[in-house]
């Protein structure tokens, strides 16, 4: 079980670095960042019906059978991805190790890695806690926490898209915005997490503007960095460490503060992720777009209208 845990968590990583630059590949530049929100969906969509999916099957078919499952959906995606994207030639000057670890040398790309880090560890540090603090502090029934987090992962996905409609253009302004409510929120909720209904609205905003920065945040390394597949792939491995940080400091939080210690302790790394941003807020306007990084030096030109479905499609896949 270790080891296939370690396999998948390998093949996860390694598969969001490739699908979100083949994303910058086949979606036009002026609308990648909702490309990029397009593909990230498919992670919202399955926090939102995994979870319920695989609970059902393993009660009432046994566990084993909820990973047979999985798995069968694993190759319909992989057939559904072999048919739906087109077949590209390697990018010019991709492929290379040495060529593409030149670009870790610019140190604002550490930063910008940090900030992510610093989101996801935020909201995880909460996530990963919201059945004790729902049931033990607030006082929901076990049987109805589900339901809420269902709820919660709507709202992932609303938030997802309307990010996506916005990281092209406000790329740092809405990682700012984002930390910024999601710091409100954290701290409300740790204030309010007594009360049902105020817990339940703020729970739902940590929702909508949490995990949701994904598009913003793959947008803003892409452009620092570049947009080809080790750089997002690193990427995804400093997402997981946010992942890493917020689980296991919230659970250090828990022993020394309580259950509403994850709370504070993700409002503090929101604050954290603001401090990162400064420089970037300093150099430009929020609202000025920067020139989208290229996948290769000369990259190949951007699909044509008539081939824009397909793209959707390989994207979508």
């Amino acid at each position: 079980m270790l080891m296939a845990r370690i396999v998948t968590g390998v093949a996860s990583q390694a598969f969001f670095g490739v699908a979100l630059s083949l994303c910058v590949q086949l979606a036009r530049p002026e609308v990648r960042g909702r490309a990029i929100a397009l593909v990230m969906n498919g992670l919202m969509l399955g926090t939102l019906l995994g979870l319920p999916l695989s609970t059902l099957v393993g009660e009432h078919f046994g566990w084993r059978m909820a990973f047979w499952v999985i798995s069968g959906i694993t190759v319909l995606a992989a057939l559904a991805t072999f048919a739906g994207i087109p077949r590209l030639g390697r990018a010019e000057g991709g492929g290379r190790v040495r060529q593409e670890l030149v670009v870790f040398r610019n140190p604002r790309l550490w930063l910008v890695l940090s900030t992510s880090t610093l989101i996801i560890g935020a909201t995880f540090s909460t996530f990963s806690y919201f059945h004790p603090i729902l049931t033990e502090v607030t006082g929901f029934a076990a049987g109805t926490v589900p339901l809420l987090l269902v709820g919660y992962g709507a709202a992932t996905v609303i938030g997802n898209t309307v990010v996506g409609r916005l990281a092209d253009r406000y790329t740092v302004g809405v990682q700012l915005v984002g930390l910024s409510l999601n710091f409100l929120f954290l701290a409300g909720f740790a204030v309010f997490a007594h009360l049902p209904v105020p817990a339940v609205a703020l729970m739902t905003g940590i929702g909508l503007v949490g995990v949701t920065m994904n598009p913003a945040m793959v947008t803003r390394v892409q452009r620092t960095g570049n947009a080809r597949p080790l750089v997002n792939t690193v990427h995804s491995s400093f997402i997981t460490l946010g992942v890493i940080v917020g689980s296991s400091g919230g659970g250090m939080a828990i022993n020394s503060f309580g259950l509403r210690g994850p709370l504070w302790l993700g409002a503090a790394l929101a604050v954290i992720g603001v401090g990162t941003l400064v420089p970037d807020l300093l150099r430009r306007s929020p609202a000025a777009p920067e020139p989208f990084a290229p996948v290769a030096d000369h990259p190949e030109p951007a699909i044509s209208a008539a081939s824009e479905p397909k793209a959707v499609c390989a994207a979508r896949s």
